[in-house]
């Protein structure tokens, strides 16, 4: 199987060279590979002492900066490489200040990682929520028994359909037993994995809820939107009685627009939106500002060329840039985030939920934890047409008490959650000591 597995991936890697011909995002898939081993080699030396973190992509890295940010405090004199496997991780946090090396994973063939582990040779190794490449683990086991390398799943999420459980998995079995320990989400994963022999194994809860506490703590104030909503001093407080009403719509889809944008033309002048898109390609910003019936301004028009400086005069504010959503959340009084019309399902809700945000989502959120959770605890509204989109916003602009009800279910139950990066960290660090 692993021969074919081989065969399979080789191919692959001369299969993307061609779409990358016809595909932007392809090529920085491809043309972001080209360089890694001359960018480790540059920047690592074989004395350096490292550990390595793995992201599928952008949500897996901000899943595991708490755990990164941990590790570096606790190993300050360690190098910290961070690896994304898609563009949409890295060409966003490619300049990051919490790792010494950020780089793209190459491909997983036998010759790619024996050089990567080679270069980088890790300490710990840590994979990210999911992301089980067998060339690379088995690298990290060879490596494991020269030099002791730790390899770690954290906030791992496992599913009874994934071939480790089934009839055939015994090749994917394999690759799981390099791992030293797994960090779970859940009981239901834990169970999995010991349903297939696997004892090394805690329940340490999703670091994604320390990352979004953690929001908190820093400073998420941004002029340009307290403008265009036009506050006054108490802008945190969901009790004082303020000019506008303001729905952020993060992370949104064609099919989310298609519903919003119907909302927001028929909706009263003191409500004000923020929307985010998904994509923030050049079309479909301007296809989604044209189809808008209220005065709409871009982010690009006015905050990057700063040549419009009234900003309070306009209800619909589209945010054609990345980065700033998070902090955008702490302005809203109710989010609508996007995905839950699509397949895998709904975007980050712990971003909105915890300034005390009620979150309202597309009808796709089986396979997330907290959107199921939030739902059964009413702190979140999982819509499936206009008619229940309409009820749902109207409810919470004009009913305060209920809106901050659901708010308050939000903050709690992030609350509630935190501490898985404690966990692993207490793990780590007895470890160490013993």
């Amino acid at each position: 199987m692993l021969f074919i597995y081989n065969i399979i991936t080789l191919l692959a890697a001369q299969l993307l060279k061609i779409v990358a011909l016809f595909s932007p995002k392809m090529k920085l898939f491809v043309d972001g590979r080209n360089s890694v081993f001359q960018t480790l080699a540059d920047q690592i030396q074989s004395s350096d002492k490292t550990i390595w973190f793995h992201a599928a992509s952008l949500g897996e890295y901000e899943q595991g900066l708490p755990v990164i940010e941990a590790i570096k405090q606790q190993f300050p004199t360690h190098k910290i490489v961070v690896t994304f496997f898609s563009p949409s991780g890295y060409e966003v946090r490619k300049n990051n200040m919490v790792a010494d090396v950020t780089v793209y994973l190459p491909l997983d063939t036998i010759s790619n990682a024996k050089q990567f582990i080679e270069l980088v040779h890790p300490e710990m190794a840590f994979f990210i929520k999911y992301e089980y490449w067998p060339n690379y683990l088995n690298e990290l086991k060879k490596q494991s028994r020269s030099f002791g390398t730790k390899t770690y799943l954290i906030s791992g999420i496992l599913r009874e359909k994934q071939a480790f459980f089934k009839w055939y998995g015994g090749f994917y079995r394999n690759a799981l037993k390099t791992f030293d320990y797994f960090f779970v989400q859940n009981e239901s994963s834990k169970k999995l994995l010991q349903s297939i022999g696997f004892n090394n194994v805690k329940i340490s809860g999703d670091t994604r809820f320390d990352r979004v506490v953690s929001i908190l703590e820093r400073d998420n104030a941004m002029d340009f939107i307290e403008q265009f909503k036009n506050l006054d001093s108490a802008r945190f407080d969901k009790n004082v009685n303020q000019k506008a009403k303001v729905v952020v719509i993060g992370s949104s889809w064609p099919k989310d627009e298609a519903l919003l944008v119907n909302y927001i033309n028929q909706s009263s002048d003191d409500v004000k939106f923020i929307i985010a898109p998904h994509n923030i390609k050049q079309e479909q910003i301007s296809n989604l500002k044209n189809q808008i019936q209220k005065k709409t301004i871009l982010f690009s028009e006015n905050v990057e060329t700063r040549l419009i400086p009234s900003l309070q005069e306009y209800n619909v504010f589209i945010i054609d840039t990345i980065g700033i959503l998070t902090k955008i959340y702490s302005y809203a009084d109710i989010a609508y985030v996007g995905g839950g019309f699509g397949n895998p399902g709904v975007h980050n809700i712990l971003e909105p939920a915890t300034f005390g945000v009620p979150v309202v989502i597309g009808p796709n959120y089986s396979h997330f934890a907290e959107a199921t959770a939030l739902v059964n605890m009413e702190g979140c509204i999982s819509i499936q047409n206009q008619t229940q989109l309409n009820e749902a916003f109207d409810l919470l602009l004009h009913n305060e008490d209920e809106r901050l009800e659901k708010g308050h279910i939000c903050s709690t139950f992030v609350q509630m959650n935190k501490g898985a990066t404690q966990t692993i960290m207490n793990h780590i660090t007895n470890e160490t000591i013993n």
